[in-house]
């Protein structure tokens, strides 16, 4: 086990540094000069413009930028936002609450009605099963932005069940309220996707050899559901689950500008518009760290739940 984590986290340290690379680079060979975004069009002296380059150490050689940039994202410091005229790091803080209320939401819901909807479907034949399979269909081909602008309309204009985009919610409770159309926009293509490994897992599982032992034992029906059929079927859901809780953490840009959230994603939107490299830089390489940190522990939790798998995926006897 020791072993296997630190080649994990070798890993993650290779990844990151080779995706600090892609993203300086992709940055910085962008088309047009970067003082110009800095002034964002405004007329400049020639003083003014020399400032500017010396500021964010644009005379440098790319290769000195690169580790005066990663030497700086070492000790925390992200550099200073041309937009907002502060700190990446608290700005990136600042909205940092606000997405990691919205996706713990989300993951929620998506594990509630993902698990739930795939457990049904899976166990009732039929009517059921048709109903979650043509449902998940329409949530899986649905994007989040139409979802978003459905939600809005039905919820918000027509019914007025619920805040419209915008606002300043104060409290957990308050901010939940207002969080609830952007998780379930956010949520519902990836609890459809989750709901078909579910039934698929479990449509695997209850066919196996031992479950048809139980059964001919004489075990009820629930207890070889939740002992043999769903325990085993975890495995992959948790594995497919994990990789779509890091899909939330991108997926977030769109549901936050459509819904006017404060939040990493439309914070990132808004960068890139303005050619805010330094957070743009910054929230792809959070974005990649928490993708990457997500996997392993998935990979270190599914041996747990199935101990037929050992922690370098191999059967074991």
């Amino acid at each position: 086990m020791t072993r296997y984590v630190l080649g994990r986290l070798a890993g993650l340290v290779a990844v990151l540094f080779v995706t600090s690379l892609v993203v300086f680079g992709t940055v910085h060979l962008a088309p047009g000069d970067p003082v110009s975004f800095l002034l964002h069009g405004r007329p400049a002296t020639p003083e003014t413009v020399a400032s500017l380059r010396s500021q964010y150490h644009l005379d440098d050689p790319l290769p000195t930028q690169y580790a005066k940039w990663l030497g700086g994202v070492l000790h925390g410091d992200f550099g200073r936002s041309a937009q907002y005229h502060q700190d990446v790091a608290s700005l990136i803080g600042s909205r940092l609450p606000g997405t990691a209320l919205l996706v713990g939401y989300a993951a929620l819901l998506v594990a509630v009605v993902g698990v739930s909807a795939g457990v049904l479907a899976a166990l009732r034949p039929g009517i059921a099963d048709r109903a979650v399979l043509l449902g998940t269909g329409v949530a899986t081909a649905t994007p989040s932005f139409v979802t978003a602008i459905a939600l809005i309309s039905l919820f918000s204009v027509q019914l007025g069940w619920f805040p419209g985009p915008g606002g300043t919610p104060e409290g957990l409770g308050e901010r939940l309220y207002h969080l609830t159309l952007p998780s379930f926009a956010l949520a519902l293509t990836f609890a459809g996707l989750l709901a078909r490994v579910t039934r698929s897992a479990m449509l695997d599982e209850s066919v196996r050899d031992h479950v048809e032992v139980a059964r001919a034992r004489g075990v009820p029906g629930r207890a070889v559901v939740r002992r043999h059929v769903l325990r085993n079927a975890l495995g992959p859901v948790v594995t497919v689950g994990g990789t779509m809780l890091a899909g939330l953490l991108i997926s977030t840009s769109i549901v936050e500008t459509a819904f006017d959230v404060s939040g990493i994603g439309s914070l990132l939107v808004q960068s890139v518009t303005a050619k805010d490299f330094a957070v743009v830089q910054a929230i792809t390489l959070l974005s990649v760290t928490a993708f990457v940190l997500v996997n392993l522990v998935v990979d270190l939790l599914v041996p747990l739940i199935d101990p037929r798998l050992s922690i370098n995926g191999e059967g074991t006897s």
